[in-house]
């Protein structure tokens, strides 16, 4: 079975009884080289455990399974389930979880399904839970790399430098974590239904260390996302409001880092955002 030929899903779906959901973000590939990429961009091999997020009909999960050690695929949609039970009945090293991957706890998952395998992530994420899931799978810890498929709108934002639409929490946030990488886009007439926007496969390499040491981690994102939730304002007075602090205690600690008191949150890399985190902590 080609399970991204049209014709060939449409038959499967309509035997399962199976409907397509637009709350649950369903969207499905009918471009071969896509799925192909994707699993040959996530470096698998025999001793690689994947954890895939939204299966769908199968495409990517059979790319993966005939390249990993094992695959658990995590699907929300229980109506889906005598669907993948038919496509993916020729793969004994797929396994098939129904339930919500936010609900889950992601390391005793690992732990039970990759013994003695290198876990990595690979996946065509539901837009609609793109950055909670993401956010999941990073601070779980336990993924070498996550390679997943999302909206290319997102992609540019985990990659953005400072001073450019996109930069915010979130690029931070990913980027002190991982290493990320824009690996390819995807249009959408590679998809059924097509989606309104293009979508891009991101590489996400854990770091082995941090990329620099700060006194107060939980104060560098307090800070961070204090910067961004205003992030027309300057800011000292973005921090000021968002941290209830003084904003002569801000300009004077940003003086002290040799910043501007009139400067943006958007222009301070992550390396300024820690300099001005260790000069926070001592004054607050």
């Amino acid at each position: 079975m080609n399970l991204t030929d049209y014709n060939e899903i449409q038959e499967l779906l309509r035997r399962n009884g199976f409907r397509f959901s637009k709350s649950m973000g369903q969207n499905f590939l009918t471009a071969a080289w896509v799925p192909s990429d994707i699993a040959e961009s996530a470096g698998l091999d025999e001793e690689t455990g994947v954890l895939e997020i939204g299966p769908g009909v199968g495409c990517l999960t059979e790319q993966l399974a005939l390249r990993a050690g094992k695959v658990l695929s995590v699907e929300l949609d229980r109506s889906l389930a005598p669907v993948l039970h038919e496509t993916m009945a020729p793969y004994p090293n797929v396994e098939i979880l129904f339930g919500d991957i936010l609900k889950q706890n992601i390391p005793a998952l690992v732990g039970e399904h990759f013994s003695g395998l290198r876990p990595v992530v690979c996946a065509n994420l539901p837009y609609n839970v793109t950055s909670p899931v993401l956010t999941a799978l990073i601070r779980s810890g336990c993924f070498e790399t996550i390679t997943v498929m999302i909206q290319r709108e997102v992609a540019r934002r985990i990659c953005a430098a400072p001073n450019t639409p996109d930069y915010g929490a979130f690029s931070l946030f990913v980027q002190w974590y991982t290493r990320p990488e824009l690996l390819f886009d995807v249009p959408p007439h590679c998809f059924h239904p097509q989606p309104k926007v293009t979508s891009s496969v991101i590489r996400l390499t854990r770091r082995e260390e941090k990329p620099y040491a700060v006194s107060d981690e939980d104060l560098l994102f307090k800070i961070i996302r204090a910067a961004f939730n205003q992030r027309r304002k300057t800011l000292a007075n973005a921090l000021a409001s968002g941290l209830g602090c003084e904003r002569a205690l801000i300009e004077q600690a940003l003086e002290n880092c040799g910043f501007d008191i009139r400067i943006r949150g958007e222009a301070l890399d992550l390396g300024s955002f820690v300099a001005l985190t260790d000069e926070l902590a001592k004054r607050l």
